[in-house]
């Protein structure tokens, strides 16, 4: 029998570790374990309190001024030295790019294995960890389990819903952790340009892919945006060879569960779907009659997006006025 016991979840993203914990809380339920929550970062005390009311029945807070940037080095030697005195029996980590990184360390480590970006989570009839990742594009899902202690893996954002909070009791440690020095040394941070909404939260996405001709005729997307109160998106060619983005929705990319996914001359290949197929409606534009996003689409337009876009806005502006 394994000595490892409980549940660890942790993410340097706050609304991520609050989605994790609900689905924590069930993992626990499950095991009849513990639920236990590391929380680490720079003037973080204050939170310890309310992750006991979203589901924690433990938090580990390690609160310290030189974690309020995050550095692989400080993160990793603040979480290896937790799961080594814990021993959880599992570990949820945000499948941020920074909590992939860090799961990968801490796996490696541990000498023990991790599965990234698991969109579901079971436990089967041996109290083993089971979790599904989407493969080859989209393709097919994975389901992979674990031969070692403890079972690590990471969670992208958007895939659990988070509890409502409540009054329930639950233990505060504070945590005097050695803190590693980092072997390399941060000289400049220039912030990325994106926008100030988050496109996970939308509930209506206007996105664009290689039909868009020119960076500028973004502004077409923009203006339907501004009348549906939605947020643009843009596929992965946009962002990587084009560089007229730095973000992008895909698999590879943020993954969205819009009520509403309008999708302007993009082909739909299926590392684009898998990222968007969540979304209660998909509408699709192309000029394109033959192209794969129309077999996914609720709902096609055939035509050229630089006809089609100003008519719909003009419409919509009309309708909703």
């Amino acid at each position: 029998m394994s000595e490892n016991r409980g549940v660890l979840v942790f993410s340097e993203e706050y609304d991520l570790m609050l989605e994790m914990i609900g689905k924590g809380r069930e993992i626990a339920k499950e095991l009849q374990t513990e639920l236990a929550v590391a929380l680490v970062g720079s003037n973080v005390q204050k939170k310890a309190s309310e992750l006991i009311k979203y589901g924690a029945d433990k938090v580990f807070l390690v609160d310290n001024p030189a974690l309020e940037r995050f550095q692989a080095e400080r993160y990793l030697s603040v979480l290896h030295n937790l799961a080594v005195d814990y021993k959880p029996d599992i570990l949820l980590i945000g499948s941020t790019k920074n909590g992939k990184a860090l799961a990968a360390r801490l796996a490696t480590r541990l000498e023990t294995g991790c599965i990234p970006d698991c969109t579901r989570l079971s436990v089967d009839k041996k109290g083993r960890l089971i979790g599904e990742r989407i493969t080859y594009g989209g393709n097919a899902i994975a389901r992979v389990t674990f031969r070692s202690r403890p079972q690590i893996v990471t969670i992208p954002a958007k895939v659990f819903e988070k509890l409502e909070p409540r009054d329930r009791n639950g233990e505060i440690t504070k945590l005097d952790v050695k803190i590693e020095d980092p072997q390399t040394e941060i000289v400049e941070t220039k912030p990325l340009e994106t926008s100030s909404r988050n496109i996970e939260e939308a509930e209506i996405v206007v996105s664009c892919g290689r039909g868009l001709e020119k960076k500028d005729d973004k502004i077409l997307l923009e203006r339907l945006a501004e009348i549906l109160n939605a947020q643009v998106g843009n596929t992965r060619p946009l962002a990587e060879d084009r560089k007229w983005f730095t973000e992008w929705v895909g698999l590879s990319g943020h993954k969205v569960k819009p009520k509403l996914y309008i999708a302007c001359g993009l082909s739909g290949i299926i590392q684009h779907v898998a990222g968007i197929r969540d979304s209660k409606i998909i509408v699709a534009i192309n000029s394109d009659p033959e192209a794969p996003i129309f077999e996914v689409a609720d709902y096609g337009v055939v035509g050229d997006l630089y006809d089609i876009l100003p008519a719909l806005t003009e419409a919509l502006r009309k309708q909703l006025s």
